[in-house]
């Protein structure tokens, strides 16, 4: 077997909130002035973990912590052979928060680009909104992605719990759309197929995240399929959040026996205990793949994303080259 650390990847979904490392999350807390949050998990469901992630947000105070939590994000993800990563980070709360909208995005960015600088990680951003919050904060998420396109925010989507429904968020969405950004919401994580056909009819997804429950419907599935919208699929987080039972029930295999377009992602490393590298070893034996199919969702995950064509070919070239060297 090759060493998966070196497979080149793209991490699609994974949210920076939840990548914060246990004793960065410590020093900021006390830097701050904050009780350090308990450990993650096991939670009971998303809302015992959205709980939990409240917690871990409200310790980001400075521009400093959200800088560094940047950096470190490229750090450690250099180290699992990620060379392209799409991240996801709820700016427009964040700003809200602390009474400056733009301060937290633009700490991260500059974090990012001083990361993907010192560890060869090209970095874009983006910016989520919870479904259960108001328009008018998913319109100020618009306006901070349209201002920040030029920095790497390449879109925006709709997050949170998925039992509330996307249609107060059309006109945001549309004017997304207008404005050239991509869009990508979670949906068929908690909720099923409906949530599924809600985003790609009034959410216009280009990506689903997770989106495993499409298999409920079999016309669903075929849909999916031939319109070639990838899925983003985060096996120990929905085990981590009690949606599947266990990693060898979870159903990965069938996706992939349906030929959708399924990418490998973390979500919540820090919560479900993961990096994207032990994601990929622990779907190899779970489920007895070899290197050919750790290839090729690898390089499933180039050809969905959002990065240039530039930096997708040499993805592509990098996952071949990896797979044509010998075993270690």
């Amino acid at each position: 077997m090759r060493d998966i650390a070196r497979l080149p990847k793209a991490h699609l979904h994974v949210h920076l909130e939840s990548t914060i490392r246990p004793e960065t999350l410590r020093e900021i807390a006390a830097a701050n002035g904050l009780p350090v949050p308990p450990p993650p998990g096991p939670f009971a469901g998303f809302r015992a973990f959205a709980d939990h992630n409240s917690l871990v947000r409200d310790c980001l105070r400075r521009p400093e912590d959200f800088r560094r939590i940047a950096v470190e994000f490229c750090r450690d993800e250099a180290a699992q052979g990620t060379r392209y990563a799409e991240v996801t980070f709820t700016a427009a709360s964040h700003g809200e928060r602390l009474d400056d909208l733009e301060m937290p995005l633009e700490a991260v960015l500059d974090g990012l680009a001083e990361g993907a600088a010192a560890h060869g990680v090209e970095c874009r951003l983006l910016l989520d909104h919870s479904r259960r919050r108001s328009a008018d904060r998913a319109w100020r998420t618009l306006k901070l992605a349209t201002r920040y396109a030029d920095r790497g925010v390449a879109g925006i989507g709709m997050a949170g719990e998925e039992s509330y429904p996307l249609a107060p968020f059309a006109d945001v969405i549309a004017a997304a759309a207008d404005a050239g950004l991509r869009l990508v919401h979670h949906a068929g994580e908690c909720e099923g197929p409906e949530s599924i056909r809600e985003a790609v009819t009034i959410g216009r997804a280009e990506r689903l995240g997770h989106g495993f429950r499409v298999l409920e419907d079999g016309d669903l599935v075929a849909e999916v399929r031939e319109r070639g919208i990838p899925l983003e699929v985060c096996p120990s987080s929905n085990v981590a959040l009690g949606l599947v039972g266990s990693l060898a029930a979870h159903p990965l295999p069938l996706l992939l026996d349906a030929g959708l377009a399924v990418t490998l992602n973390t979500d919540i490393p820090s919560s479900a205990g993961t990096t994207l590298s032990e994601e990929y070893a622990r779907v190899r034996d779970a489920f007895g793949y070899d290197d050919a199919v750790l290839a090729a969702l690898a390089r499933a995950s180039a050809d969905a994303s959002f990065a240039p064509a530039g930096t997708k070919e040499r993805l592509r070239r990098e996952i071949d080259a990896w797979l044509a060297s010998p075993d270690t």
